[in-house]
Order: C-alpha cells, then structure tokens, then sequence
C-alpha cells in the first residue's frame, strides 16, 4: 500500500466515501482508514437476528441520497458498481390508538382522501402545499446545498430576495425559524395530521416545540408526496458497496481495521496519520476526518483555545435505541392491512406525547412513551428475508444516552446493559398495542442500545445517530461553530466532514461532497 496519498480520510462513512470519490474522479490519489471491520459508518446491513435475514444496523431511508446533487453526477459509476434503489411509493404513515390512520402516498388523490378523513379544509390545505412546493422547493433546497460561507450565504439571500421579495423573504426567515408545533397548529387543524407530520421532526432532534425545526415536517411531507422513498435493493449498505467499489476502481485505497491513533502535524500544518499499528500515512494536500467534534481534539492535540472548547462543547442529540426483528409475518395493525404497504409505520400519537417525550430523554429518563419509527422494509423488498419472512426495523426515538431514572416508574436500572431488556418490552408492548400479535410472530431478535451505537461508531456520542444537535445555535453558519461550517479547522489542510459539518445529518453526503468541490474548486 502507498505510504503516501494526496488526501488521506479518516473514517470511511459515506460522506467520507463521496468526498473520496469526489476528489479520485478530478485526480487526487485518496486513502480512507476505517477503525470498523467495514466501511459505511451508520450505513450498513447486516444478519444481525438470523441468518438469511438483513437488516439495516441505522439508516434506513435512503431518499436523501438518491435525490443528492452527489448522486446526480455520479449516478452512472455508482450504478455500474452495483447500486439498485428500490422505490416506494408510500413513505409514511401514522397510526393511533383509536385504530385509525393517515399517511402520505404519492398518489395526490389517495393522500388527500386520506386527510379528509379527519379534515376537509386540512385536505385542501395539502393539496395547495402540494401545488405550491414546486415554487419553494429550489429556495429550500438551495439552502440546504449553499456553503455556509459569508459571500456564497450573501449571494443566496440576494437571489430571494430577488425571486420572492422583502415581504417574501422575511415570511420565509419567519418559517425557517418556527417550531414544528407552530406551523403545523397553524396550517392544520386535525391533531392527528399534525402528528403524522411532527413525527419527522423526531427523526432529527426537533421536538414540537423545538425552534427552527418547521422546515423537517415540511420538507418531508412535501417531498414524500412528490418522489415516495427510496431504499437499497438488499439493504442500504448498497451505497456504500457501490462507493468503495468506485473508489479502488480509480486507484483508491478503503482499509478497514484501521484505527487513526492521531493526526501528524508539522508547522501549523497536517502531514499525515499515524495508525494504531504504528504505520504512517502522509497526505499531500489533505487529511479529512469523518469523526465527531470532540474526537478531532483528541488527534490533533491542542489548537487553538476557541476552536478546541467548540469542539468540546459539541451539543449531541438525544440516544436512539434500535430493535431489529425477524419476523414470521408483517405486523396485523390494528388500523388495517393497508399500513402493511407503508415503509415506515410511526407510532407518535399527538404533539404533547412527543414533547414529553422528548424532554423526558434529554432530562436522563426512560420515556414512558417512547416514539417508535417502524421500518417495514421486506414489504417493498422481500430479498431482505426468507420467502414470506419479513424483518422489522424499529427505530426508538428519543432515549437518553445516560439513564438517570425511569419516568413510569417502573426500571431501576440506571446501566443500559440491566435496562436494555426490559425496555424493549416496553417498546414492543406499544407495538403489540397497535399491531396485536406482533410479538408472536418473532423469530430473532437484536437490541441495540445508545451503549452499543456509541462503541460501534463513536461518532454515534450516546447513541446520537445525527452526530450533534441541530438545533438553531448548532445549526446553519454554527455548525459545528461558526467560521468552520466548510470544515475548515485552524491547521492547515486539515478538514472536518460528516454529519457534524453544514448541512448536518441524513444520507445525501452533503457534507462530504461540499467540502470535496471546495478542495479542487468545484
């Protein structure tokens, strides 16, 4: 192997891996190290019940990817390595303890009908989001995909101001900045049409009444209604195959057991890597590194005073408990059989609950509510299971990553490794709720705990799957602090990416891809 690249990576997630190929395809000779015996970081898919079944270890949803800038320009390579999206055109929906339901379909008519259901004026309202996204879509988007530099942030404020306006401008900086509850009490008057959208918010660390998270049940809803969902044909671990694959096929190298010890350094610049093995590996022009914020710290050593306490003081999200099942057969929900044909069925009944929720997480405690994301993904794609087997992916959100108490009452334990079990029982109590029988039908079964995230990944800070907070004081120009939303850090050629880096978590590699086109210029 080369003791030398152009760009050395630490880490090989796939914002890592986008930044690499990036960077391969315009020449740079790339080494990425990876401390896990696989690359993919969260994205990755495994038999973790039973053989023949594979589930999804964290992400699920693939969407963000598949609609990525990135994607779009190296859909051709990624696909000649292998890369098959399974589309589903019925993302989302929500069910409640009444038994009823409402979810979003990418049939216009099907989702209004649905709404209606509850609230005719609330089904007139969607379909006028629905007519009206179009238009707003390239203002949100185009944020999302701007640099969070001075003069490129400048140059987008100019530009809607020149589409929509003074008026036009300041009621979207008013929106950017509203709580879910806010918008959505206020576009919508059925509870449960709220909830069904609030719950995205949740799948972030945007609780209802949680400043700046508007734009998530927005952004989702709207664009669940326009494209569905996509996931990987056979798991999501297909991009990250596809990526490593497009990688080495341009003389990339991805080497997996390969912890980083620290961050070689020479006159205020970085050289290189040094292995736990005691290899070195120099770098050229750069070394980029996929970790969280407090991690960069502790390989580089100190920097400088404000930089390292930014770093330190990295705010991550809530925990997140995961539960993969193998499954004799989908789940009967009590709503009916018509949720078996939805990718995710989430179990978050009102904003109050997922407000307590919430604040019962970041206060140390076991929800006694737990909201659950059910990931039915054997619906869309049966490869993933024995014939007429299906697995489950159940996805708790929010759990705190250290347990100081139980707000039911009813677990003493205060170490994940005694409360993990009975936990679980609680999660799958609710689910038995919804979808009597359901734990009937399991075959296998594997608890992943905030613990286990974090010692797989230690990106995954107390089990956070969004490497930090999005809130507003970590988000946009702050994130992770302000003057380092490129991932720019004060030693020279060295640079952050991942989720901790603008534009945050999900799986459209924003991060990686932004900062490789900012490294060869564009």
């Amino acid at each position: 192997m080369p003791a030398s690249f152009d760009a050395v990576f630490i880490g090989a997630g796939h914002n890592t891996l986008a930044a690499a190929l990036h960077l391969a395809a315009r020449g740079w000779r790339v080494g990425l190290f990876e401390q896990a015996p696989v690359a993919g970081g969260a994205v990755k898919t495994g038999a973790y019940t039973l053989p023949g079944f594979r589930h999804d270890w964290a992400a699920m949803n693939l969407s963000l990817f598949a609609g990525s800038p990135f994607f779009k320009t190296y859909a051709g390579e990624l696909i000649k390595h292998g890369l098959e999206f399974i589309p589903v055109s019925k993302p989302a929906a929500s069910a409640f303890p009444d038994g009823t339901w409402v979810g979003v379909s990418t049939d216009l008519a099907e989702t209004t009908a649905r709404i209606a259901a509850f609230s005719a004026k609330d089904a007139e309202t969607w379909a006028g989001m629905v007519a009206a996204f179009p238009a707003e879509a390239p203002h949100l988007f185009g944020l999302l995909g701007t640099p969070m530099r001075f003069r490129a942030l400048a140059y987008f404020v100019f530009k809607i101001l020149r589409a929509k306006g003074f008026a036009g401008t300041l009621e979207l900086t008013r929106f950017l900045v509203q709580s879910p509850r806010n918008f959505l009490t206020a576009s919508f008057d059925s509870p449960k049409v709220q909830a069904m959208l609030a719950a995205w918010g949740m799948h972030l660390d945007f609780a209802p009444d949680i400043a700046g998270g508007a734009l998530f049940p927005y952004l989702e809803g709207m664009a669940g209604q326009a494209f569905g969902m996509a996931l990987g044909k056979g798991g999501s671990d297909t991009v990250i195959k596809a990526l490593v694959a497009a990688i080495q096929s341009r003389g990339g190298v991805v080497d997996c057991n390969a912890p980083v010890s620290r961050i070689l350094r020479e006159g205020g610049k970085a050289t290189g890597i040094e292995l736990a093995d005691g290899r070195r590996v120099m770098a050229e022009k750069a070394v980029i590194a996929g970790v969280a914020p407090a991690a960069l710290t502790r390989l580089t050593g100190a920097t400088t005073p404000r930089f390292d306490a930014a770093m330190t003081r990295f705010d991550p999200a809530p925990g997140t408990m995961m539960i993969h099942l193998a499954l004799e057969g989908l789940p009967d929900w009590t709503a009916g059989t018509a949720l078996q044909s939805f990718a995710y069925v989430q179990l978050a009944p009102s904003l109050d609950q997922m407000a307590r929720t919430y604040a019962q997480a970041k206060a140390g405690l076991l929800p006694d509510e737990p909201v659950l994301v059910v990931g039915q993904p054997t619906a869309f794609d049966p490869s993933r299971a024995p014939d007429g087997k299906h697995v489950l992916w159940v996805q708790v959100r929010m759990v705190p990553g250290v347990i100081r108490g139980d707000a039911k009452g009813e677990i003493a334990a205060t170490d994940w490794t005694q409360a993990a079990a009975p936990f679980a029982d609680r999660v799958l109590a609710i689910l038995d709720r919804y979808a009597p029988g359901t734990t009937a039908k399991i075959l296998g079964k594997r608890i992943v705990t905030p613990v286990e995230l974090h010692s797989e990944n230690p990106n995954l800070v107390g089990g956070d799957q969004l490497c930090g907070s999005h809130h507003l004081s970590q988000n946009f120009l702050f994130r992770p602090a302000l003057g380092h939303a490129d991932g720019v850090t004060p030693i020279r050629n060295l640079f952050l990416t991942g989720a901790a880096v603008w534009p945050g978590a999900g799986t459209g590699a924003g991060p990686g891809y932004l900062l490789a086109r900012k490294l060869v210029g564009n």
